[in-house]
């Protein structure tokens, strides 16, 4: 195999995949690497029989599951798409979309007070919802309409506020919306994890809200969109928008050494086909563990499989819960993501519910309750705890440029993040997407 490449990217997850991608378009020879035989790294898809594998490797999947073993598409990292969030519009613009079908989800829910309730995006759903009172079905009215009224070049439209210098607390206080509001608004709109963003400048918070907005308003019913087949689909299909623009991939293909050249930047890895030789790595944080640390927070994700749609939800077959960190006395939200067999990820009659966040004490399975109630019973759980790493370094001394693991969010965009900032230091300049050429530009130049 011995032979020179502009990037080698080691590890299949989404966030390298996407970026293998984006160089093999910008014209870089891209060599691509993972131990193991299957896409997706940490943010793969599994089948059944690996499903158990990983998680209870001690017992044989059970035989009261229906179906067979690829009827099942269990995500490791369980998010959902902006609709109109930054990775729906990498997807779009280098059609990677033509290898995948997305199917949106049904409904967008927070929990409040012991039972959920729709989340409400506009001025009439706020006017119907049972989270507010009459007064504050108003204020609530007003708020959002100051949303979607706030333009940059017009300050009649700021009320005499800088998002830029006035907290998310100003803004509140100002429509005089209650706790429990802002709660869901600061939870399930804005989606922040904790409820720090509160004493920090506004225009962040603003940015999230519109962006929840504008994602509902582009298809109705939730801001959500999914993969058919499982997020999986993902990373394979910018690995083979890479392929066609000349990246080669090895899966199977373990690391035996990784090599630097005097100056003690990367020079390359040596694996049992030979050695690649490139003058830049990006890599997942498996890949370098001693140039990586915890970030002293850790994800615990359980994969409920149900025979039952999730009660007081109307039946949907997929729907997200957010269970703000203050409902249930915690530090951190708790996100519940429901899948069925529409989105091809499990038999008919079956429904997947993924439920995840930060771990607070010594006993996780147990931070875990007030979701497990709010899903009915259960066929079957399985529970998993990561640790989530983030580098030491930017990589501009050694030319090693390392992804950080998925954090427990509900969607995509603090990894797309993650991909522009990697992007940045890695060519020194903003990754502006091109445009990919059609399916029949493409035939003609034998791409």
């Amino acid at each position: 195999m011995d032979e020179n490449y502009d990037v080698i990217v080691l590890g299949t997850g989404l966030t390298e995949c996407i970026l293998s991608g984006v160089l093999s378009v910008d014209g870089k020879k891209v060599l691509h690497i993972d131990r193991q035989d299957f896409y997706g790294g940490e943010s793969a898809s599994l089948n059944l029989s690996q499903l158990y594998e990983k998680f209870k490797p001690l017992t044989q999947k059970p035989l009261f599951l229906k179906g067979r073993d690829r009827d099942w598409c269990v995500d490791l990292i369980p998010k959902f798409l902006m609709s109109d969030g930054e990775l729906t519009n990498i997807l779009v613009h280098t059609d990677v979309t033509r290898y995948i079908e997305f199917k949106q989800i049904s409904g967008s829910y927070v929990y409040r007070s012991g039972s959920v309730h729709k989340v409400p995006t506009t001025a009439s759903d706020a006017w119907s919802s049972k989270l507010l009172g009459l007064m504050e079905k108003n204020r609530m009215r007003q708020f959002l309409q100051f949303i979607a009224g706030y333009k940059e070049d017009d300050i009649k439209t700021h009320y005499g506020y800088d998002l830029d210098k006035n907290t998310m607390s100003d803004i509140y206080d100002y429509y005089g919306l209650q706790n429990g509001t802002r709660d869901f608004i600061g939870h399930a709109m804005a989606l922040w994890p904790t409820d720090d963003y509160l004493n920090e400048p506004a225009r962040p918070t603003y940015e999230r809200i519109l962006l929840y907005c504008q994602s509902v308003a582009k298809y109705g019913k939730s801001p959500y969109l999914y993969p058919l087949y499982g997020l999986g689909e993902l990373p394979q299909g910018f690995a083979r928008l890479s392929a066609i623009y000349g990246g080669t991939y090895m899966l199977d293909t373990p690391v035996e050494e990784v090599l630097y050249n005097e100056d003690g930047k990367f020079a390359g890895v040596k694996t049992k086909e030979g050695i690649a030789k490139a003058p830049i790595v990006i890599a997942d944080p498996t890949y370098f563990p001693d140039k990586v640390k915890k970030t002293g927070k850790r994800v615990i994700r359980a994969m409920c499989i149900l025979d039952h749609p999730v009660p007081n939800t109307n039946d949907l077959d997929s729907l997200q819960i957010i269970i703000p960190q203050n409902q249930v006395r915690r530090k951190h939200d708790i996100y519940i993501a429901v899948l069925s067999d529409v989105h091809c990820v499990v038999p008919k009659g079956y429904y997947l519910a993924i439920v995840s966040t930060i771990i607070e004490t010594d006993q996780p399975h147990v931070e875990l309750e007030p979701a497990f109630k709010l899903l009915g019973p259960r066929l079957d759980t399985l529970m998993g705890i990561a640790d989530l790493y983030e580098p030491i370094n930017d990589g501009t001394t050694d030319n090693v440029f390392i992804s950080k693991s998925y954090d427990a969010s509900s969607h995509f965009e603090s990894a797309t993040d993650d991909v522009k900032d990697i992007y940045f230091r890695v060519t020194g300049k903003p990754l502006v997407l091109k445009k990919r050429k059609t399916v029949e530009e493409e035939e003609q130049e034998g791409l």
